[in-house]
């Protein structure tokens, strides 16, 4: 298959990490026989310097023709002195909406080579793949009416959280089918004890899978308790279905049992794996600011959405394969970035050595 591939590194550590992926699409291609072809445009920052705007509408065009986009970060120092309309107009949040990417996938696994520097206990993490699926287009983040209102002390914040049914029933779809592909087992998160939101969440959620998806095993937590069993015992999950905010938090404490929020992926999608067309593929782990340009970042979670840009959007699962295997097999080497190196250890790789080390991982097979 032959894709369409737009690369957006953003801001912060952004370019940095993107910049190690691109190496691994490139020897991909070189080497492997991966065919794709490749767009660069600008977000964020650079963008705004050069235009006014974070993402011009041709970077926008560009994302809706691409069959997928490999994001990097937004936000930083900065973004305080961009007006605030011109943010809302041209942000993260817009892209998703606009491509339609309403299935966040965010992979939770454990790394046997990094159980020295995982803060729980290797008992509890060893062997760990969780798949958490996260509502993307809707809830809190996208709710109206929002903003700040009044001045001082007489300001009020206001935030609005709705889902109706078909925006709850088509994520729970793909859940319940990742599910059936996988261990059959699907977890939905909830506060359906405080919030008619997620008592409606609940109810579509149990409506369907009694009506098209008898054969998994559907249940049901509050997202406070999750919070505390993902951390208990991870391995009693398969696959968790959360709303947009309960994902986007429930998620990164995956960066405890991968080991760092550097290590971990995502790939948002317009509909089910199998189906969607158009899908947006980005680290979780955000600008780093603190760390920015200092070439120390690690580049895993960006080489690993990468792969799961193979795997989805580019038709190269044999590949996208590979690549996660170069992963394992450069940690197992010693390969270690700061943010997943033991205490006191002096071999730290910077950004670019870390992709090295994967690259010469890829050679070896």
């Amino acid at each position: 298959m032959t894709g369409r591939l737009l690369i957006l590194a953003g801001d912060g550590i952004g370019p940095e990490v993107i910049g190690q992926a691109r190496r691994v699409l490139d020897w991909l291609v070189e080497h492997a026989g991966l065919k794709v072809e490749v767009v660069e445009g600008l977000y964020g920052l650079e963008a705004y310097g050069r235009h006014g705007t974070l993402m011009t509408e041709a970077t926008l065009q560009d994302a809706l023709a691409a069959n997928a986009v490999l994001f990097g970060a937004t936000g930083g120092p900065g973004y305080d002195d961009i007006p605030r309309g011109v943010r809302q107009q041209s942000s993260l949040l817009r892209l998703r909406r606009e491509m339609g990417v309403y299935v966040n996938l965010r992979p939770v696994v454990s790394y046997a080579a990094l159980s020295e520097v995982v803060p729980l206990k290797a008992r509890l993490v060893d062997g760990v793949d969780v798949m958490v699926v996260r509502e993307l287009n809707g809830g809190l983040y996208f709710g109206e009416p929002r903003g700040i209102n009044g001045q001082g002390a007489s300001a009020v914040g206001t935030n609005t959280l709705v889902y109706n049914v078909p925006e709850i029933e088509r994520v729970a779809r793909a859940a319940f089918d990742l599910a059936r592909q996988r261990e059959g087992r699907l977890c939905s998160v909830d506060k359906s004890n405080v919030l008619e939101t997620s008592a409606l969440w609940r109810q579509v959620v149990s409506d369907l899978g009694a009506a098209a998806y008898p054969d998994v095993e559907l249940s049901h937590i509050l997202v406070d308790n999750c919070a505390l069993q993902l951390v208990r015992d991870p391995r009693q999950f398969d696959v968790l279905l959360a709303d947009n905010m309960f994902g986007d938090i429930l998620s990164d404490i995956g960066g405890a049992i991968s080991g760092s929020l550097g290590m971990m992926p995502s790939a948002s999608l317009n509909g089910p794996a199998e189906t969607a067309h158009r899908a947006l593929y980005e680290p979780v782990h955000g600008s780093a600011p603190d760390i920015a340009g200092q070439g120390v970042s690690n580049p895993i979670g960006a080489i690993l959405s990468l792969a799961l840009a193979l795997r989805y959007s580019l038709g190269a699962p044999g590949l996208a394969a590979r690549v996660e295997q170069a992963v394992d097999d450069a940690l197992a080497t010693g390969a270690r970035t700061a943010d997943i190196a033991s205490y006191g250890a002096t071999d730290v790789l910077p950004t670019a050595a870390m992709g090295d080390a994967i690259l010469a991982a890829l050679a070896r097979h």
